[in-house]
């Protein structure tokens, strides 16, 4: 079975949808594998070391996803790319089909694609395995980014989100206790913030009270809720994940302008269409916004930031699932 990997494209893209490594576990185990060139540039993964893998560098985006049975990408191929798919082919990645627009889904459909949508992938457990080693970096990266974008020069409210002697502690609302939640939780906490978890499911609620104990604020989610919580918030951690489904609206525009000056939203859902009713697509590039004195992050592949760990993450776990693939077919 071939099994191509094409240079990311589309919302500066940096991850690699296989590693050198994993890339040479397919070859051992009887593939091919074909490798755009540069493929890997971002992630800092070079050409020589897919070739010592024993992968085939190619030299046009045309070959790397014609020749492909398999083709390995990370999120949703662009639209120019989907007259390069081989009808009847294997796409894999971070599909997010609920909020695709719907030219993509038809034409997806045309082709009679099989569409492996890694966000929804479960092992035997039922446990949603790559994207929850996607979602806990996602989360810790989601109170990183926070406490930069807190800072004075990028119009946050000038306050540290650690904890300095002396001072209040900065105070994170998270909301959902899923991967994501979970993961930006433990990680503010570690820092000295004063973090509020919410979530309408009590038995999620129970188990972050089991793992984190009593120095997390853990509260079921209501409206009223939320309209006093984001007023008092620091950073609002957007983590809400229905499996499929576009990502439900909790935090109304009226909410965000009762926000304090130069706090700081990052929404995480914003690549199931985001749980901020203020929240729109960012890049990379230009990641944030100012609307009603409050910042907005809502890049996403925020994980696209730590290229070189996201890639080396995701292919672990996704190497289990297309040996699988390659050994039994679809």
């Amino acid at each position: 079975m071939n099994f191509g990997v094409p240079l990311s494209a589309g919302r500066e893209e940096r991850r690699v949808g296989l590693t050198p490594w994993a890339a040479g576990q397919l070859i051992h185990d009887g593939h091919a594998v074909l490798v755009e060139r540069d493929a890997g540039k971002a992630a800092r993964f070079g050409d020589r070391e897919y070739q010592d893998a024993g992968a085939t560098v190619v030299y046009s985006r045309e070959e790397a996803f014609r020749r492909a049975d398999v083709v390995c990408a990370v999120g949703l191929v662009a639209p120019p790319e989907l007259d390069l798919l081989t009808p009847g082919s294997v796409l894999c990645g971070f599909q997010h089909l609920a909020v695709a627009p719907r030219a993509t889904i038809e034409r997806l459909r045309e082709l009679e694609m099989t569409v492996i949508g890694y966000e929804l992938v479960q092992d035997d457990r039922g446990q949603r395995i790559i994207l929850t080693t996607i979602g806990e970096m996602a989360g810790e990266l989601a109170v990183f980014t926070a406490a930069h974008y807190l800072q004075n020069e990028h119009g946050g409210r000038g306050i540290l989100l650690s904890h300095a002697p002396g001072i209040p502690p900065t105070i994170v609302l998270v909301l959902g206790a899923g991967t994501v939640g979970r993961s930006a939780a433990r990680c503010a906490l570690a820092l000295g913030a004063r973090v509020i978890l919410l979530d309408q499911d009590i038995a999620r609620l129970r188990a972050v009270n089991a793992e984190l104990g009593a120095q997390i604020d853990t509260q079921l989610a209501t409206a009223d809720r939320l309209a006093r919580l984001t007023a008092i918030a620091d950073v609002v951690i957007g983590a809400i994940l229905i499996p499929g489904a576009r990502a439900p609206l909790l935090i109304t525009e009226d909410m965000v302008r009762a926000m304090r000056a130069g706090s700081v939203i990052i929404d995480v859902s914003i690549d199931q269409g985001g749980c901020v009713e203020t929240s729109r697509p960012t890049t990379l590039r230009d990641p944030v916004y100012i609307l009603h004195d409050v910042v907005h992050y809502c890049v996403p592949n925020m994980t696209a930031n730590v290229a070189r760990t996201a890639s080396r993450a995701l292919s672990d776990v996704v190497l289990g699932p297309l040996r699988a693939l390659g050994t039994k077919g679809v």
